[in-house]
């Protein structure tokens, strides 16, 4: 939709040449107010119309500043690349910026009837722009209601006018002619009738009559109420997500903690284990008084006692069952006061008492005798 920005021309001097330097104001932020027929909105008697500061000062929106023609009055149709040269008498000089709340304008006037005009008073410029409007009602940060908002705001020209509508003061529109849309001024606003449409909105289950405007603000602290709550609910899960971990957490280390005392012997019970061991010790020095139990684990004595009886051999490749049952065999020995017989033989070989052999290898050694004498006959058996 195309508009119009009316603000003064101030700060002119000539160049050597005879063109004309000055400065203009236009396009501000802030909420203006337009007829309704003429937003293409007839059931609606005005429309406010928001421009917020992030599409006024935008850099393509300051862009499109530089070099736009200059225009006595306010032409029929856009200028463009077709009727420039008809219609321009000068354009923006250098680039636009931000002042305030508004956008500085340098300008270069080049037609001397254009030129002479303005030294003789007219002294207005009409910005005359594009827009896009999103018909998205709402609430300013400092509370001024809009019904709709402008977007990708880009001028098309500034026009040299006799008087803007707004008065000397910058404001949206004055002389729009046939070419955009210009706010409403004073004498222009409809009278306001009593009369006034309700709606009916529904606020905690509980249906109430409101104006539009009652409706709309009732509407938007809906919303913000609504996220509000879900923030804080968020928030809440969140809190309740990490405090169940720590639970957890504080659970394993319970656990953890537990399982260590279940470990921890008591004075009894470690009364017991030293006795225990005490008792282990004294019977292997009384099987086998030179076993060195220092640094050995019960099965290791046990194991040790063992092989100082019977030796390595006797117990190769057994497995622990079997040692343990030969340690009890030789505890039971110790305690009827008799030698273990097997160890003895494993260790010693086969022998009778006081060293002489029996009479079966007495025998036997006499008949090998005899055979190793045969030959001599019955010589040497007489003799």
């Amino acid at each position: 939709m195309n508009f119009t920005d009316a603000v003064t021309v101030a700060g002119t001097r000539r160049t050597a040449d005879g063109y004309l330097i000055a400065e203009a104001k236009a396009v501000r932020t802030g909420i203006q107010q337009y007829l309704g027929d003429e937003m293409g909105k007839p059931k609606m008697r005005t429309v406010r119309v928001y421009r917020p500061a992030e599409e006024v000062f935008s850099d393509k929106s300051l862009q499109s500043f530089t070099h736009a023609p200059v225009t006595v009055n306010h032409p029929d149709e856009a200028v463009n690349s077709d009727n420039w040269k008809d219609l321009a008498v000068g354009e923006v000089s250098t680039a636009a910026r931000k002042d305030g709340d508004w956008v500085w304008l340098p300008l270069i006037l080049k037609d001397k009837d254009a030129i002479a005009a303005v030294e003789s008073g007219k002294r207005e410029l009409s910005a005359g722009y594009e827009c896009q409007l999103d018909w998205t009602p709402g609430i300013t940060a400092d509370g001024q209601q809009f019904d709709a908002v402008q977007r990708d705001i880009k001028i098309n020209h500034l026009a040299i006018v006799d008087s803007a509508r707004a008065g000397p003061q910058a404001r949206i529109g004055d002389g729009a002619g046939n070419w955009g849309v210009s706010p409403v001024t004073s004498d222009q606003k409809p009278k306001e009738e009593k009369i006034m449409t309700l709606k009916t909105v529904t606020v905690d289950g509980i249906p109430v009559e409101v104006t539009d405007q009652g409706a709309i603000v009732i509407g938007t602290l809906q919303t913000r109420l609504a996220d509000a709550i879900s923030k804080i609910t968020a928030t809440e899960t969140a809190h309740q997500t990490a405090m169940a971990a720590k639970d957890a957490d504080l659970a394993k280390k319970d656990a953890e903690i537990d399982a260590l005392k279940g470990k921890v012997l008591s004075d009894a019970d470690l009364d017991k284990r030293v006795q225990a061991r005490a008792d282990l010790i004294a019977v292997a020095k009384t099987i086998a008084k030179d076993v060195k139990t220092d640094g050995l684990t019960d099965a290791g004595i046990r194991k040790a006692v063992v092989v100082a009886k019977i030796g390595d051999a006797a117990i190769a490749g057994k497995a622990d069952a079997y040692i343990d049952a030969r340690f009890d065999l030789l505890v039971e020995d110790a305690a009827k006061g008799a030698a273990d017989p097997f160890a003895t033989i494993v260790k010693s070989g086969l022998q009778t008492q006081d060293g002489n052999t029996n009479d079966s290898a007495k025998a036997y050694d006499a008949m090998l005798q005899r055979d190793r004498n045969a030959w001599q006959g019955n010589q040497k058996e007489s003799a």
